[in-house]
């Protein structure tokens, strides 16, 4: 698991701000459905392992991104760097030379999701023991009920 230690103090205070923020009331609709829609593209691995990546290592050639998102198809890599450069998180850059080199970035935006989503990270962090303990006696009920 990647340590907090590798967020900024105002990156962890960003996420907390984020995670305890009320939205409005009158919320605009379309904003509920582009926090669904960008959760659903977000829980998906690939995704945040790309985002993870992408913010650790800066831009990356296509190749070599493969070789950091551990047991990514080509495919699928293609596929998820086309929805997150859809959806404004990644910039491709294909440069005009043989073979071709093509080489991806992320976005201010891109940045941004990630550092939002660092608050699962804090949350993570802060309630690890929590969580191992509620699965613990979990698992120890069905043992016991088996």
């Amino acid at each position: 698991m990647r340590a907090l230690a590798n967020f900024t103090t105002a990156e962890i205070e960003r996420a907390k701000r984020y995670a305890s923020a009320i939205p409005p009331a009158d919320l605009d609709p379309r904003i509920g459905a582009l926090v669904n829609e960008l959760i659903g593209r977000v829980a998906d691995k690939w995704t945040m392992m790309i985002l993870e990546t992408l913010a650790e290592q800066g831009e990356l050639r296509f190749t070599r991104l493969s070789e950091f998102v551990k047991g990514i198809s080509q495919k699928m890599l293609t596929q998820t760097l086309r929805n997150m450069e859809r959806d404004g998180l990644v910039i491709c850059t294909v440069h005009p030379v043989v073979p071709p080199k093509v080489e991806y970035r992320l976005t201010g935006l891109g940045l941004r999701l990630g550092s939002a989503f660092c608050g699962v990270w804090v949350w993570a962090a802060e309630n690890l023991d929590h969580v191992e303990k509620a699965r613990q006696l979990f698992d120890g009920k069905a043992k016991a009920g088996s």
